[in-house]
Parts: structure tokens; C-alpha cells; sequence
């Protein structure tokens, strides 16, 4: 592929493809290819100009060859990425805002006077018909003044300000429902799982095929570290499975023969071939965008006051025409009033302000399910947390060697070849924390003792590894280790050698996290957890947690929860944060859910209020500033907005303000209004 450089700067650079024109699915392939490449941490890509714009750290030179090593048809992108991509979406909507301003003002000059004023007619109707309707109802809200100020221009035959007031209207819903469209599009890919590809059984042979063309009863294999793309049955294999998106704990299942395969869940050791009794990945996007849409019924309590505050002017704007008119006996004056009407950049505005944070916090995959938890958040004063899988990653590793008189090394080394045979995790972390490849030539007379460990003969030495009960049984004295998590106790030809300490580990950003919520003004920080007490402390008083309740069975954290939810304040909020099934209880009953999206289960990721998309805890406070701050523009668009109505309406009550100037003003109220709602896009850390 060649492209030429166009302009650049220390660690910027723009580009230009050698192209004729730039398709959508072309600019979304090297969209991809460039965010893929840990170099470039930004890029954004635009396809009418066939031009690219890539910040990157490091060294230009690899950029550089990173663009001449890119061709469209050897990048491989996720298929779902594409075809649900929101590029082709916002090309036409800005194609529809230009031609609707184009056409606005074409029309005027091109157009003779009696065809304008038979099209202004027309167009009227809507408008007239949708007034009349809320009238009929009951209701004076913005359609009827909208219809009356349309109405009134009419009746005077003042066609030039109906068709204005049309065309501020069109723009209105244009803006509205290009934002909304988007925002939606943008979340729901956010929450997709984008797996592009899978290994399916064909006439006995592994063909990599799209995950678009697995239905039911076909056979696929997932091979070790892979994730299991869809529910069915084992027909042949056998691995350890990781289910902590399940059941939120960290120890592997064993699936052999006939075991239940679970969607969303790892293959840490083994291979599996998969009978698919379920896809789901189709219509996932679907579903997504369903439930987004759903979401937006559950608005914040200021953005419904916004919406209500908007309808309730309406009278007071009528009321307003009116009485003008019986003082004055002036339509121009009064039809100035009737102009003074900011409701449509209330309403307007909120959603946007909203949608806007949703969408932002959505970069920094926190996913928001409405308004109303935008809000919760963003009062939130306790965060209450799970332990395996939201603040630990849920995994096994080696955290500390304490040697006697052998050295480090030949310790690890001595019980990663003891626990070669064995598939369990912690033999799995020593494995791993040896680092070298295992020679089973060297061990001999492997045996496994239940509940205590094992025993081995290791190049000729007697090695023994297991907890303390194996050195009671054996006779050797041990020594106690003040670290938390499982020890491995060793002896060697009967002398005991040390102990190694395997625990569950923390994800680097939980202490960070913590640190932040406090720094954002969350008062108190819990951790819930089944693990023993002792290991609840002591990952509790490593990460800065204000309180731990441990040995809790789910039902237990309700209840939990219930005495926290119990002891807050009246305008208090309690975040609950999970991520396995067995948190979905908890996740329902807190003011505000949060679950881990990326390994949580389904049942956590659809009874939570807030999903986090990277599994990222550290994202918690990110979401709490966004909305903060969308909440506080949302006042100012409502304070704003108040403050100059009130004050064109004293304008156009003494005169100094006519009927175009009350409608400029609204026009640039409504636009203001919008701009500024705009900015929760703008969050910086």
C-alpha cells in the first residue's frame, strides 16, 4: 500500500492513501490496523479525502514500515467491527445536514415566490397536525406551541418566518436523532464481542472459519488460552476450564466427556471439541442496541426536570402572547413572545449532554445503561467490592520463594518436576514460575497423596511437596510463613528445604482505583469475599479498603449489602462492583451494579447498571468525573437557558427586541446549548 506524507510533527503525522476514493470498510481496515499497533496510541482515519492522522510514541522508522506493510486485503479484522461500524451511519447524517441547509437556502433563491409558499404549506401540516394531537389530549406542550407559532406566521401569511421556524425545528430533530443513533451504535459495539473467527470439525479436518457461519449442532474446537465462543456439549477432549465469569471463582473446572461448555468462559490448559447447542453471537449486537434503547426510558432525575420544566413554560409562553396582544394590540409583538421559546433547547440539550457522557465514558469502556445511573453514579458514596475477579485477577502465581538452606532456584525447580504430573493450578503456577521446560525423564515414583500433596523421587533426591499436614505425616518440622495465600511446604531427602507461597493475584490498577474513588470524594470503600479471613485482610489492607466482611456466601453479600444500604444517607448512593453469576443478586439490589465485562457472565453484565468493558476497576472513578461533570452541565444548560428567556422577553416587552431577534436568539441558545452539551466529549483526567 503507498501512502505519502502530507504533514508532520514530533510524534504526529498525517498521511494520505494513494487511492481514488476510500470505501467504508477500507477506512474501518486500517482503522484497525492502526489501533492494533501498540506504536500508534491514536489514530483516526477519513475516508472522503483518503487521508489518515496517527500520533504515535517511539521511533518514526517503524511507523514508517508499519504503513508499507499494510494492504487491505491482508489486515484481519474482526467481522462484527465492520459490519457494525458507525462510519457509513454519521457520513449520511452529515450528508442530510448539509443538504437540508443547502436546500433551505436554494430554495429561496432559485425558487419563485407562490412555489415557496405552496411548499412552506405543506411542509406545515406536520407540525400543525402533531399540535393539534397534544391539544386533544389534554396537553400544553412544546408540539402545540410549535404549531401555534407555525400557525400564527401562516394566518399573517409571514410564510419567510413559518418556513424559518420549519427549517430551526428540522435541524432540532436532525441533531437529536443523529446524536442518539450514534451514541447508540457506538455503546452497543462497545459491549459486542468481537470475535472474528473459530476452528469448526469438517469432515474430520479443523477449518478456520467467520463465527457468523457456526449454527447449531456444527462441531468446533477451542485450543488452550482461547475462549469458548459459544454454549454446547464436549464430544472429545479434556481441559481445565476457568468459570470465574460463572461462578466468580478462580479455581479451573476439569470438562471431559459430556461436560457443559459455557460461553464466555477459558480453556487455561488442554483442548476441547464443542458440540454448539446455542449461538447467540449473531444477534448480540441486536440485542445490545434493544437494551440501549430500553436504557434511555430510565432518564436522570435532573434531565427529567430539565423535560418537564420545558413543557411547563409552554403555558406561560401562550399566556404570555396573549395578554401582550389584549395590551398592545400588536401581532408582531405578540408573535415576538410567542418566539421567545427555549424549550426546544432544553430538551434538546439534555439528551445530548447525557448521551454524549454515556458515549464518552464508553472510550474508556465504561459502559452507562441510562441517564438515571449517569446520575446514581455520580452521587455515588460508597463503592462496595467483590474480591476474585474485580479487585484480584483470579488466577494462581507464585508471589514469594522462602528457602532454607537450598537456593531459590533448585527449590522451584524441584517441585515444578514433583507436580509434572499434575494438571491442578497451583502445579500449573510452579510450572510456570520455574520457567524452563520440564524433563520428566528426571522424576520417578510420582505419588499423590489426597489432601496433603506429593511425593517424588527427583534426580535421585526424595522431594516431597504439600502443606503441613504432608511434613506432620512425613516428620518433618516446618516452619510457618506470615505471607497470605497457599503453602507449598518442601523437604528433600527428609530435611525440610523451604516453602513457596502461591496467591491469588491483584490486578495492577486495584490500589490505584481505590485511591481514586477517595481522591473523587467516595467516602467508603467494602470488599466482599467467600476467601478466609486472613487473605480478605490481608488484600484488603494492601489495596487501601476501608472495610472487609470474608467467608460470605452470595446470599450472604445481600445481606450485606442490605445492612450497608441500611446505615446510608437519604441522598446517598451505593455502587455494588462483580462480576460472576453468583453477584447478580447483589448487583440487582445496590443502588448502582457495576460488573466486569469482559470475563464477567451474562447474568452479571445484564443485572448491572454500569458494565466495565476492560475489567478495569481504575475506569470506576473515570466514570464518576464524566458524569459529574455532565450532570453539572446539564444545570448550567437549564440555568442558562432560563436566564435568557427571561431576559429577551423583557427585551421584547419594552420594545427593544422584534420578532427576528427573539427568534435568532433562540436559535442561538438552542446551538449554545447543544455546543456546551457537547463538552461531557471532552473529559480529561
Amino acid at each position: 500500500m503507498k501512502f505519502i506524507i502530507k504533514h508532520e510533527s514530533k510524534g504526529r503525522i498525517r498521511i494520505h492513501a494513494v487511492q481514488y476514493r476510500m470505501t467504508y470498510v477500507q477506512a474501518d481496515t486500517l482503522l484497525y490496523y492502526l489501533h492494533s499497533q501498540k506504536e500508534i496510541t491514536f489514530a483516526k482515519v477519513y475516508d472522503r479525502t483518503c487521508d489518515a492522522t496517527i500520533s504515535y510514541a517511539g521511533d518514526r522508522e517503524r511507523i514508517i514500515e508499519l504503513l508499507r506493510n499494510f494492504h487491505y486485503e491482508r489486515a484481519e479484522v474482526p467481522t462484527g467491527l465492520i459490519e457494525t461500524s458507525g462510519r457509513e451511519l454519521n457520513n449520511s447524517y452529515q450528508e442530510k445536514l448539509i443538504g437540508q441547509i443547502v436546500f433551505h437556502y436554494a430554495r429561496r433563491i432559485i425558487l419563485p415566490y407562490p412555489i415557496r409558499v405552496c411548499l412552506t404549506m405543506l411542509r406545515s401540516v406536520r407540525y400543525l397536525w402533531k399540535g393539534l394531537k397534544t391539544l386533544a389530549a389534554g396537553k400544553i406542550e412544546v408540539p402545540v406551541l410549535d404549531a401555534t407559532a407555525i400557525g400564527v406566521s401562516l394566518l399573517r401569511n409571514d410564510f419567510n418566518t413559518a418556513g424559518s421556524i420549519m427549517f430551526m425545528l428540522g435541524i432540532g430533530e436532525l441533531l437529536e436523532e443523529w446524536t442518539h443513533k450514534k451514541s447508540v451504535d457506538d455503546l452497543a459495539r462497545t459491549m459486542s464481542l468481537n470475535v472474528s473467527k473459530v476452528w469448526m470439525v469438517s469432515d474430520g479436518q479443523e477449518v478456520l472459519v467467520p463465527t457468523t457461519q457456526i449454527k447449531a449442532g456444527d462441531e468446533i474446537v477451542v485450543h488452550m488460552g482461547n475462549i469458548i465462543p459459544f454454549d454446547g456439549v464436549v464430544t472429545k477432549g479434556e481441559a481445565m476450564v476457568n468459570q470465574a465469569s460463572l461462578t466468580g471463582e478462580s479455581v479451573p473446572i476439569r470438562k471431559t466427556l459430556e461436560s457443559t461448555a459455557y460461553a464466555g468462559t477459558v480453556v487455561e490448559e488442554g483442548e476441547l471439541t464443542i458440540l454448539v447447542k446455542e449461538v447467540g453471537g449473531s444477534s448480540r449486537f441486536e440485542k445490545i442496541v434493544t437494551m440501549i434503547e430500553e436504557s434511555e426510558k430510565l432518564k436522570s432525575g435532573v434531565e427529567s426536570k430539565a423535560e418537564h420544566l420545558a413543557d411547563k413554560l409552554v403555558p406561560y409562553s401562550l399566556g404570555g402572547t396573549i395578554l401582550t396582544y389584549l395590551l398592545t394590540r400588536n401581532a408582531t409583538k405578540a408573535l415576538s413572545i410567542l418566539m421567545v421559546d427555549y424549550s426546544c433547547a432544553l430538551k434538546l440539550a439534555m439528551p445530548i449532554s447525557v448521551l454524549s457522557a454515556i458515549r464518552e465514558a464508553s472510550l474508556y469502556n465504561v459502559t452507562v445503561k441510562g441517564g438515571k445511573y449517569l446520575e446514581a453514579i455520580a452521587e455515588a458514596d460508597t463503592i462496595v467490592f467483590d474480591k476474585t475477579g474485580t479487585l484480584t485477577k483470579g488466577v494462581f502465581e507464585v508471589s514469594a520463594v522462602h528457602h532454607s538452606p537450598m537456593e531459590q532456584e533448585k527449590l522451584l525447580e524441584y517441585a515444578a518436576l514433583a507436580e509434572c504430573a499434575s494438571s491442578h493450578p497451583i502445579s500449573k503456577s510452579l510450572q510456570k514460575a520455574y520457567g524452563k521446560a520440564i524433563d520428566r525423564s528426571r522424576v520417578t515414583g510420582i505419588e499423590e497423596i489426597s489432601g496433603h500433596g506429593i511425593t517424588a523421587t527427583v534426580d535421585g533426591h526424595a522431594v516431597a511437596a504439600g502443606n503441613s499436614k504432608l511434613m506432620a505425616k512425613l516428620g518433618v518440622e516446618y516452619h510457618d510463613c506470615h505471607c497470605v495465600g497457599t503453602i507449598i511446604h518442601m523437604a528433600v531427602d527428609g530435611q525440610y528445604a523451604g516453602h513457596i507461597v502461591i496467591s491469588d493475584v491483584v490486578k495492577p490498577h486495584s490500589k490505584e482505583a481505590i485511591a481514586q474513588l477517595k481522591k473523587a470524594g467516595v467516602a467508603k470503600t467494602v470488599m466482599l469475599t467467600g476467601d478466609a479471613k486472613r487473605v480478605a485482610e490481608s488484600v484488603a489492607a494492601e489495596l487501601g479498603v476501608d472495610e472487609v466482611r470474608s467467608e460470605l456466601l452470595p446470599a450472604d453479600k445481600v445481606a450485606q449489602v442490605e445492612k450497608l444500604l441500611a446505615a446510608k444517607g437519604k441522598h446517598e448512593q451505593l455502587a455494588f462492583v462483580g462480576d460472576g453469576i453468583n453477584d447478580a443478586p447483589v448487583l440487582t439490589r445496590a443502588d448502582i451494579g457495576i460488573a466486569m465485562g469482559a470475563m464477567g457472565s451474562d447474568a452479571a453484565i445484564e443485572a448491572a447498571d454500569v458494565v466495565l468493558m476492560d475489567d478495569d476497576p481504575l475506569q470506576i472513578a473515570k466514570a464518576i468525573k464524566i458524569s459529574r461533570k455532565c450532570i453539572g452541565i446539564v444545570k448550567q444548560n437549564i440555568v442558562f437557558s432560563l436566564i435568557v428567556k427571561f431576559g429577551c422577553l423583557a427585551l421584547v416587552a419594552l420594545g427593544i427586541a422584534n420578532m427576528w431577534a427573539a427568534i435568532f436568539a433562540d436559535v442561538g441558545v438552542m446551538v449554545l446549548a447543544v455546543l456546551n452539551a457537547i463538552r461531557a466529549l471532552k473529559y480529561k483526567d
